[in-house]
């Protein structure tokens, strides 16, 4: 069994859940959007807030940030782009009827998914919608983009991939293929039998991994639409996926992460201890890093599959995680954002502790009425 963590650094500036954390390309900020309707800007330096991001009328759903911007959407069916020096909003993308799900960042363009079963495509600069991509019949909950550059340059690709390819997942249990340029459905992706949570995309070899509520992972080539091969183990819904080297890890409503082959679809790895749903996983350095609804992060040997260290202190389900340097970074339903030590996984001795306190702990200020979890 793995040993225990201590966090660095406690941020609970936030007075509502956080629903997701997303990490600067250049690894120098980070940013996580909450229930309580603002996003956060805080330095990886240090872990200081450095900008309050106020101005959606409802909760921030997701965000993404970039080097010199960041985007939030939220449950006020708006779309945010920000200044990550002042924390100025510089843009509000209107269009979208219902709550926006997931946001996408790529070419110079902004993806977007939304309740309203629509994705569309914007303009990051001027604001505006240039393509609405129409078809599902329910609820668009994920966003995976090709560029065009990534696909093949045979005369019948370059036609339909001239802008490159959008694939989407959706509570109707489909995924589908979207033609950025035309705004058409490329291909449907049919063979779930509930809601497509997650998706991934290999754009070496034009291929999409979906999780489902069925509790399936399916494989498909986006070009032509066919089913690839089907992932059959878990015994629950597939919350999230991670796909690194050739290799896919799942985690599952039934309180597994599990690692499969892409290219075969052959389990070749389990990794159990989780009491509750696993909500969230990241890849890092040979360590695979995971979050649950039993509050808990933990850090596992991704080749060997054991288990290297606990991080406990949360009290509700961690949503989202990152990872920088030797810093692990959890965000949490109970609000708060944790700093942890990650140093000495790889089975290296650790650093003895420090004399003193890294860094100021700070009281969590969120309160709920729900009884708290006990941490594993």
């Amino acid at each position: 069994m793995g040993g225990g963590g201590s966090a660095l650094r406690v941020c609970a500036d936030h007075r509502g859940g956080i629903n997701w954390l997303s990490l600067s390309p250049d690894g120098q900020r980070l940013l996580t959007g909450s229930e309580d309707g603002t996003a956060r800007l805080w330095s990886t330096a240090d872990g200081q807030c450095c900008a309050l991001l106020q101005g959606h009328e409802s909760y921030v759903t997701f965000c993404q940030l970039e080097d010199e911007a960041a985007f939030t959407c939220s449950a006020d069916c708006t779309i945010r782009r920000w200044d990550v020096l002042t924390g100025q909003c510089l843009q509000v993308y209107r269009g979208h009827t219902s709550i926006v799900n997931r946001i996408l960042v790529a070419n110079n363009q902004l993806f977007s998914s939304s309740y309203d079963r629509t994705a569309r495509v914007w303009s990051v600069d001027k604001g505006q919608m240039s393509r609405e991509f129409r078809g599902h019949r329910n609820c668009v909950l994920t966003l995976a983009y090709s560029a065009p550059w990534d696909l093949p340059s045979t005369p019948c690709a370059e036609e339909a991939a001239a802008g490159g390819l959008l694939v989407t997942g959706s509570t109707d249990g489909t995924a589908k293929v979207w033609q950025v340029a035309s705004g058409c459905c490329h291909q449907t992706l049919r063979g779930h039998t509930g809601a497509v949570l997650c998706l991934v995309l290999d754009t070496p070899s034009h291929t999409a991994f979906t999780g489902s509520t069925d509790a399936s992972i399916r494989a498909w080539d986006i070009l032509s639409g066919e089913q690839l091969r089907v992932f059959r183990e878990h015994q629950g819904s597939v919350i999230c996926l991670e796909l690194v080297n050739r290799l896919v890890y799942s985690g599952s409503a039934d309180r597994t992460v599990k690692c499969w082959l892409a290219d075969t679809g052959e389990c070749v790895r389990t990794f159990t201890a989780h009491r509750r749903n696993v909500s969230a996983l990241k890849y890092h350095a040979g360590t695979l890093f995971t979050g649950s609804g039993d509050a808990c992060a933990r850090a596992f040997d991704a080749q060997s599959g054991e288990l290297r260290r606990v991080f406990r202190g949360h009290t509700f389900i961690i949503n989202c995680i990152q990872v920088h340097g030797q810093v692990l970074y959890t965000a949490s339903h109970d609000g708060a954002l944790r700093l942890w030590d990650v140093r000495g996984l790889r089975g290296a001795p650790r650093p003895p502790p420090p004399t003193r306190s890294l860094s100021r702990l700070f009281s969590n200020k969120v309160g709920c009425a729900a009884a708290p979890l006990q941490p594993a």
